[in-house]
């Protein structure tokens, strides 16, 4: 590779760190918040936050790395235009391929990271995602063990519990149901304990009172009991295994018995295609990202308007091919 190559190349790949890193933050403190307030909210504790954003982290950088190129590509191009680096080298003779060639070099540097990533990393982060959600949603600690906090283990279901004695004891029980649309039930008790029956588990509340609305006659009927057994099961989820998606599943377990693999998923083989498909269209996509770049600015010819109106052009145009594809 002749030293201009090498040039060029070093600044392409030194402005995509940059706007990767950019964009990976800016995405990230947009989801983090979302992810931070739901599992706040349910009682996880900062580590299970720290895991669950890891493992959402290769994703993340798939989505950037097209337009992380792009804008490296367009970048680069601006400026050495502008300071008379390329009119210098097509006044030496080099031509439009012979100056692309750098671009895509640099396009093939990305496409395999983005190889790497959507075909091996993200599966296997999503699939490991999912099987710590299920553990979550299994979890009673996470779910109802958390004094002092009002918890929603589903959308119709609010539980609180003031303190919990070290022999596991939950004392002044607060617990409300809106699963039926009709009717609200709230549940109060000075204590209660969670108990294990076979395959449910059971909340055991002790001298409580529960009132019923009926929104439908506008009736309040209330009744004070000693104990009262709520089964929880239904809101924590059940231990049944977590089923295989084909989003979870690498490349090369996609690569044949299509039929096999979407009986295994519960999908069709069309949704089998069409990831194999999208995960080998995504590093040809940062090629393609990053020659549109170049070429664009570089047929535009000089303006004492800038280069806006390529640039422009050049964001349509990606914009299209990704609709294609």
């Amino acid at each position: 590779m002749a030293r201009i190559d090498r040039y060029m190349l070093s600044q392409l790949l030194v402005m995509f760190g940059f706007f990767a890193l950019v964009l990976v933050a800016l995405f990230w403190i947009n989801r983090a918040v979302v992810l931070f307030d739901r599992l706040i909210g349910d009682g996880q504790s900062a580590l299970v936050f720290l895991e669950f954003t890891a493992l959402g982290l290769p994703k993340l950088i798939v989505t950037v790395l097209p337009i992380a190129t792009f804008a490296a590509s367009v970048y680069v191009t601006n400026r050495m235009s502008s300071e008379s680096e390329l009119s210098v080298l097509q006044a030496a003779g080099s031509g439009p391929w012979r100056l692309a060639r750098p671009v895509f070099v640099f396009g093939l540097c990305v496409a395999l990271m983005m190889t790497v990533l959507s075909n091996f990393l993200v599966p296997m982060a999503q699939g490991q995602l999912k099987q710590r959600e299920a553990e979550i949603s299994r979890n009673l600690t996470a779910r109802l063990l958390t004094e002092g906090t009002f918890l929603h283990p589903s959308d119709e279901v609010t539980f609180y519990t003031r303190a919990i004695d070290n022999d596991g004891v939950l004392r002044d029980v607060f617990l409300s149901d809106r699963r039926k649309a009709d009717e609200g039930v709230i549940y109060t008790a000075a204590e209660a304990y969670l108990a294990r029956n076979g395959e449910n588990t059971t909340l055991i509340m002790l001298n409580g009172m529960a009132q019923r609305l009926d929104t439908v006659q506008n009736r309040l009927a209330t009744a004070k009991f000693r104990d009262f057994s709520f089964d929880i099961s239904p809101l924590v989820g059940s231990d049944e295994a977590i089923g295989q998606s084909v989003s979870s599943m690498v490349t090369p377990a996609l690569l044949w018995d299509w039929a096999g693999l979407a009986a295994q998923a519960d999908t069709t083989q069309g949704i089998v295609a069409e990831e194999l498909h999208g995960r080998l269209a995504q590093p040809l996509f940062c090629i393609v990202a990053a020659m549109i770049g170049f070429a664009t600015l570089i047929l535009g010819g000089f303006s004492r308007f800038g280069v806006w109106r390529e640039a422009v052009i050049a964001f349509g145009l990606l914009i299209a091919i990704d609709g294609l594809r």
